[in-house]
């Protein structure tokens, strides 16, 4: 017999999670008695900096990351980027520590009253074992549930005291973890769309997450179908200099529905299409307009306001529909509008991006989280390769600067460029000392207008002169980065947007530079 620890040290290296993000705690120390040199804890200063960065990580590596949270306190700080990775359907094995078993019935400090309820609903699953020795087994059963369709978060409460009891080894679990679909239902699909006079597709990302990049290309290719980004899609799944690229669906009922008119067949693929930010009127897709949406997610299927809903792997379904009959010979879309052209003098976020667009490296992978500026990037800083964009999925902030972190250790041969707004920055600043540490080649990339812009915007849509707590001038991000071991450097002016690009991007280790934007 070997012990708990022993035994679950085994699993996690079968199944390639040697990895561990956390912050440690008490109730955790036992878990890395004697940690294996063949292991690697990566440190995060706060939890929710913590779960961001194995987020990041296991998106990059499509496998499950472990990360260690420390008892309740520490999964509460991880809830928010908790619920940011379920809406990512971003597979992940959360441990917690438990206090003693032995003390339990006296509610001692720092123990968890009912630890599977808190982090529900935004796990999949969560368990604190019956027995010590069914620790192992309930990490191997939490890994298989995060790895299955839809992907996301699992949850398991350890006590203290079990890691030293004695236990078995505990077999690799084996299972199952794409869905090909309904073979009938696909087969409808696509002989709707090869019937279709002017079809459109909209991708979502799912098909980043399943690999679909030139399946979707090659089927917009096939059908001469415009293609659109579905509302919030946190993945790039279409290049977006492709002569089909037809732009971002905005999350507003109307919006959608004038942006899709004049299609006879609508396909969406691998994320919500009626995703909504604001309350809206009318018709959810244009009238006359026969829609097939498909994804891996039950729920989003459920509630899809669609015709023929198909739950499947984005790849397997773009592979069905590939094989479906020829389509009619179809005249080219309309190409896209140009994107308004950007005024060289003045420091603002659209100069920002297209001067990023010139000058970024080859290969690099981008990271946003600054919301108020997400239109201006979509119009100047096109993403033209797989794999190669990521943000958020859930509205929350605090994601952006941790995942970026586990994006670069997760790709340590490609360079990461995290653009970030000066509000959603300062959710996870603590994550730039996780970034110095290593040296991670990552540019950080705040832009800062000093101030809570998206709820300005908000407010003027509701008619409100004033937003009251949205002014945060006064930070000084240089400072906070150089305090962390990070070389910074501030732009004051349109002129110098170019050198300090430069400068960052010919670093080895990571930068950051704060764009003072009007």
């Amino acid at each position: 017999m070997s012990d708990v620890r022993t035994a679950t040290m085994e699993l996690l290296r079968e199944l390639r999670m040697t990895t561990i993000f956390g912050n440690p705690g008490s109730t955790e120390l036992p878990m890395f008695r004697d940690f294996p040199p063949d292991f690697r804890y990566v440190l995060g200063l706060q939890e929710s900096v913590v779960l961001g960065m194995a987020d990041g990580y296991a998106q990059a590596t499509g496998r499950a990351a472990l990360v260690n949270l420390h008892a309740t306190a520490g999964t509460g700080h991880a809830l928010g980027n908790l619920f940011t990775a379920s809406k990512n359907q971003t597979p992940l094995v959360v441990t917690a520590g438990q206090q003693a078993r032995s003390i339990l019935p006296f509610e001692p400090f720092l123990f968890a009253e009912r630890p599977t309820e808190f982090p529900r609903p935004v796990v999949k699953w969560a368990v604190e074992p019956a027995r010590a020795e069914d620790v192992p087994g309930a990490i191997a059963r939490a890994f298989v549930v995060a790895m299955q369709p839809p992907r996301g978060p699992t949850f398991v409460s350890i006590p203290i005291d079990d890691w030293e009891r004695p236990c078995a080894p505990v077999p690799v679990p084996r299972a199952g973890a794409t869905n090909p679909g309904d073979p009938a239902l696909l087969a409808e699909a696509a002989a709707l769309l090869a019937q279709a006079k002017t079809p459109v597709l909209v991708v979502g990302a799912g098909v980043a997450r399943d690999q679909g990049w030139d399946r979707a290309i090659a089927l917009a290719e096939r059908h001469q179908a415009p293609v659109h980004v579905a509302p919030f899609s946190a993945r790039c799944s279409f290049p977006e200099n492709h002569p089909l690229f037809a732009g971002f669906l905005e999350p507003r009922r109307e919006a959608i529905v004038a942006a899709l008119s004049g299609h006879d067949v609508i396909v969406a693929l691998g994320g919500p299409l009626s995703l909504y930010h604001v309350e809206g009127h009318g018709p959810h897709l244009p009238d006359g307009a026969t829609t097939v949406f498909i994804a891996d997610n039950p729920a989003h299927v459920s509630w899809a306001p669609c015709d023929l809903g198909i739950v499947a792997d984005a790849g397997h379904a773009l592979a069905a529909l590939l094989a479906g009959p020829a389509p009619a010979l179809r005249p080219a879309p309309a190409p896209r509008p140009p994107a308004p052209p950007v005024d060289p003098a003045v420091l603002t976020d659209r100069l920002v991006f297209a001067r990023l667009a010139a000058l970024r490296p080859a290969n690099a992978i981008i990271v946003e989280e600054a919301p108020t500026a997400r239109g201006p990037m979509h119009d100047h800083l096109p993403i033209l390769a797989p794999d190669s964009f990521y943000t958020c999925a859930s509205g929350g902030l605090g994601h952006g600067l941790p995942a970026a972190v586990g994006l670069a250790l997760a790709q340590p041969d490609r360079r990461v460029v995290a653009v970030l707004g000066d509000g959603s920055a300062m959710y996870a600043i603590q994550g730039l000392w996780s970034a110095a540490q290593p040296g991670l080649a990552i540019n950080f990339i705040i832009l800062n207008n000093r101030r809570y812009e998206a709820l300005r915007g908000f407010g003027r849509l509701f008619g409100m002169q004033t937003v009251a707590g949205t002014d945060l001038s006064g930070l000084d991000f240089c400072g906070l980065a150089e305090a962390q071991g990070i070389a910074a450097s501030r732009v004051d002016r349109a002129a110098d947007v170019d050198a300090a690009l430069a400068w960052s991007f010919a670093s080895t280790g990571p930068t950051l530079v704060e764009m003072m934007i009007a």
